[in-house]
């Protein structure tokens, strides 16, 4: 069981490394993919990250799921990558699980993913979400994608992730005290 969680510049540290703490905890292989061209990647508030690929030498395709952390300057670059977007489609065709969180459902909105499906994001990134209905939820979970509301949400989300996965979350949310 494999997830990938795309890196970009200006992510947000929190819902990235954190989402793969909790994925890792669950025992779900996780794997970081720079879509910068570069294996280090700074993430919104300065601190570098060391990910794993580079997105030319991903294999993406024996993945279960595909994470987007927010961070408004990272999701950006991510809805303009057309690698990204083109992994995405096929995984969400496929029923492979997609998540996103913060601002960053943003691209699941430019590629029409939420049209008629119920969805959360940061607060003021709601227009971006084409056809969807914004809930002011901390996660939201419709069919095979997962949408989370922020940072302060970040374990919920990764919370989310394991349940769709069918990992035991309860014992992860546990070993966190939660």
């Amino acid at each position: 069981m494999k997830a990938i969680v795309f890196l970009a510049t200006g992510f947000e540290e929190m819902e990235a490394i954190s989402t793969i703490d909790i994925l890792r905890r669950g025992g779900v292989e996780t794997e970081t993919v720079s879509i910068t061209g570069d294996k280090t990647v700074v993430g919104v508030h300065g601190i570098p990250v060391i990910a794993d690929e580079l997105f030319e030498d991903a294999d993406f395709w024996d993945c279960i799921a595909y994470v987007l952390p927010g961070g408004g300057p990272g999701s950006v670059m991510l809805n303009q990558h057309e690698g990204v977007r083109q992994v995405l489609v096929d995984a969400c065709e496929n029923g492979h699980l997609i998540a996103a969180i913060c601002a960053a459902p943003r691209v699941f909105g430019s590629l029409g993913l939420l049209k008629g499906k119920k969805a959360t994001c940061y607060p003021g990134i709601e227009p971006e979400l084409t056809g969807a209905t914004v809930l002011p939820a901390s996660v939201v979970t419709v069919g095979n994608i997962i949408t989370g509301r922020g940072p302060g949400l970040v374990i919920d989300f990764g919370l989310a992730i394991l349940n769709y996965l069918n990992v035991d979350s309860k014992q992860v949310a546990s070993d966190l005290l939660i």
